[in-house]
């Protein structure tokens, strides 16, 4: 079944092309034909490695892992917010982050051969973003907020993981397509909300008040929703045999579903934790 997902739909193993069989397999047993010569037998084909869930996890451990690092770098290295001057520091590192990592979102979901090194560079970028956004939140809120958040979000993780696996949740093409829909939805949602910021015009969608919440909620569904893609797409691709290297391909998709849960319940919190 073709992916609809931008992130898993420019590989075969996950579109659906080459589902139960090894895209590199050769079935007559033969060399490849670019080794053949007339100077005497050549060393037979080797195909790639496949995918395992071992690839995913260990790729997705290095991603996360430097999303971490450079979160806790940002938040170490930022002054402490004690002042207009600080908080404006903050909130340029927050931004300046934000904007890199979506970039290279974009170009790494599109990109037809997964780049390792784009995609961990999209992780430091986002692990600015995080680390300036976390101390920003922590700054006014307090009462451990960034710790919950971290927490819930693995929580999320795991038990997403755990129902997806337990009760056999299968995963349709109109549950894909409403899904990403709705993400790329809320995207355009958010960055309607900023242009208009700019222009001295407060939706309230993305605030702290009642509509921020309520979006901040769906937000927090549709990244459940997402990791439930991610779990279909990886496990879709190791049965159908894609080459080791598109474990970059899942560890970018998991991470960005994360990060997604991680700022939706910050945002949850911080609603909450409000006098």
């Amino acid at each position: 079944m073709r992916s609809s997902n931008p992130v898993f739909a420019r590989t075969e193993g996950f579109n659906g092309r080459a589902m139960g069989a090894n895209p590199y397999a050769n079935p007559y047993g033969q060399t490849d034909p670019s080794s053949w010569g007339t100077g005497g037998p050549q060393a037979p084909y080797a195909p790639p490695a496949p995918m395992t869930i071992d690839s995913v996890v260990q790729k997705s451990a290095i991603a996360i892992g430097l999303v971490m690092i450079t979160a806790v770098a940002t938040w170490v290295l930022t002054p402490s917010i004690l002042s207009q001057e600080a908080l404006g520091t903050v909130y340029m590192l927050a931004m300046l982050g934000a904007g890199a990592a979506f970039v290279l979102s974009l170009v790494n979901s599109f990109k037809k051969v997964v780049s390792p090194g784009l995609v961990l560079a999209f992780c430091a970028a986002e692990g600015v973003a995080l680390g300036a956004i976390s101390k920003a939140f922590d700054a006014m809120f307090g009462d451990a907020i960034v710790m919950n958040a971290v927490l819930g979000t693995f929580a999320a993780f795991a038990g997403t993981l755990f129902a997806y696996k337990f009760f056999n949740i299968q995963v349709g093409q109109k549950f894909r397509t409403f899904t990403i829909s709705a993400m790329f939805g809320m995207v355009g949602l958010g960055l309607l909300s900023l242009v208009l910021r700019m222009f001295g015009v407060e939706t309230g969608l993305f605030g702290l008040g009642g509509l921020g919440l309520i979006t901040a909620i769906v937000g927090l569904v549709l990244g459940v929703f997402m990791l439930i893609l991610d779990f279909d797409f990886i496990e879709r691709g190791v049965a159908g045999g894609i080459a080791e290297r598109e474990s970059w391909r899942a560890a970018f998709g998991l991470t960005v579903s994360l990060v997604w849960i991680y700022i939706n319940l910050l945002r949850i919190l911080a609603i909450f934790s409000q006098d």
